[in-house]
């Protein structure tokens, strides 16, 4: 048992993008492709943050709409957000409409504009990238957090950035190609570029 699905296209999927046609267009062109811009980093800490609790197919729906409402993810200009925009934001039915997630969001912004003297969000991330990546056969082998997740979630809290713990930072690492825990057998393991796919 290893958890893939053969799809008729004759590619090996695990069964969380087999369902689903977005799911599957996420996990074929984007999950693990690695990002190291600032925006790009910043977007995906953004939704994996408002993720939490939730399923990654709803926050995929509503990834257009949260590009609209946070100005499309630019720091800069999140980090110029004021309580009208709070209020707007909370009126948005296209977003997921949770105040605390959304005040964060723009904490993190901040925090990222600050971070730029030091390096960037997006070199800090990446220089949590450990020795070595998981090698799951099975979705039950796969973990949900890492020292280095657990690390940089404190480090990013140290900086000021709110809903970033190991868990949702181990998430972002996926992601973003830091760690790669495409099962092994799947189409897209080992095609990041950052690891090498074992024999």
């Amino acid at each position: 048992m290893t958890d893939l699905v053969t799809g008729e296209d004759g590619l090996a999927r695990p069964l969380w993008a087999s369902k689903d046609e977005l799911l599957r267009e996420y996990y074929d062109t984007e999950w693990g492709v690695p990002v190291r811009d600032e925006r790009g980093v910043f977007e995906r800490l953004s939704l994996e943050a408002f993720q939490s609790g939730l399923s990654w197919a709803t926050i995929l729906r509503k990834r257009p709409a949260f590009r609209t409402a946070f100005s499309g993810f630019d720091p800069d200009a999140v980090s110029e957000f004021d309580e009208s925009d709070v209020a707007r934001l909370l009126a948005d039915s296209g977003i997921i409409r949770n105040r605390a997630k959304i005040l964060a969001t723009i904490d993190n912004a901040s925090a990222t504009v600050a971070l730029r003297a030091d390096g960037g969000l997006a070199e800090l991330v990446w220089s949590h990238q450990p020795d070595q990546t998981p090698t799951p056969a099975t979705a039950a082998e796969v973990p949900s957090s890492s020292p280095e997740s657990i690390a940089l979630a404190r480090d990013l809290r140290g900086r000021g950035f709110r809903f970033v713990g190991p868990t949702t930072m181990f998430a972002l690492m996926e992601a973003i190609g830091i760690v790669d825990t495409h099962l092994m057998g799947s189409h897209r393991r080992g095609s990041s570029g950052v690891w090498e796919s074992p024999e």
